[in-house]
């Protein structure tokens, strides 16, 4: 049985990972690599694989976001996340199949093993509905918000507790965490970020600093009417939105 397959995922080295594994299997024809959530929208339609490896931590579009976008039918996913074991149960409740990274090679071929065999005996129509029900289950579910971040420590992945972030500060798609003494890069847009972070915990101060309200010591004027906002270790940041909605938002933290 041959298969054609796409791949999205927005670190290179993770489509390096995936590509050279898929090499292995021969029945299998990668027919594109995708970096973004866009892309990976553009080629589905285009190009109509059976499989696709999706990245669930995207940038801007994630992938949930990209399988709303594709509507009906849908290809067979293999995610791929860097999701904790409890956020997995979401797709195993589904029996959808997907690679925890860093993932091995044994688990890599397993995982395309079980789409062979799913491809072969279901309808496609199968397949579909068992991923608009994860979506539907999604988008459903109450919301919630991270209490720990994953950050890559070289070959380790550390679990920095929200908690204990003084503040966040955007770099392009990534982000620099700011706890204490220790500083963790996060492959991630401080915009999505943002949205999973609870609201009475952290505010963003600017396009390119999010804060711990807990952190805040103080606010001074600045040049042209403008505030700093002074942190406990005496950090200073530039406010750009309203003063008035940072000290409401300091009252009911």
């Amino acid at each position: 049985m041959n298969l054609t397959a796409i791949l999205v995922d927005d670190e290179p080295l993770a489509r390096e990972r995936v590509r050279t594994l898929l090499a292995a299997e021969p029945d299998i024809t990668l027919l594109a690599e995708c970096a973004n959530g866009p892309e990976a929208v553009a080629a589905c339609r285009r190009q109509a694989p059976d499989l696709l490896f999706l990245d669930v931590q995207m940038p801007e579009m994630d992938g949930f976001a990209v399988l709303r976008a594709l509507g009906t039918p849908l290809p067979l996913v293999i995610f791929t996340t860097a999701f904790d074991e409890h956020a997995v149960r979401a797709f195993e409740a589904q029996a959808l199949d997907y690679l925890l990274k860093p993932f091995k090679p044994a688990r890599f071929k397993a995982a395309v093993a079980r789409a062979r065999e799913q491809l072969s005996h279901r309808q496609p129509e199968a397949i579909t509905r068992q991923l608009l029900s994860l979506l539907e289950t999604r988008s459903e579910a109450p919301a919630t918000h991270v209490t720990r971040l994953a950050v890559r420590d070289r070959d380790r992945v550390r679990f920095v507790k929200t908690s204990e972030i003084d503040w966040l500060e955007a770099s392009g798609n990534y982000i620099v965490i700011h706890a204490g003494r220790e500083n963790h890069v996060l492959r991630e847009t401080l915009t999505a970020l943002e949205s999973q972070l609870s609201p009475k915990e952290f505010l963003r101060l600017s396009r390119s600093a999010m804060v711990n309200l807990d952190r805040i010591r103080q606010v001074e004027p600045a040049f042209n009417n403008e505030h700093v906002v002074v942190l406990t270790d005496g950090t200073r940041l530039p406010l750009t939105r309203g003063l008035r909605e940072l000290q409401d938002r300091l009252r009911f933290s």
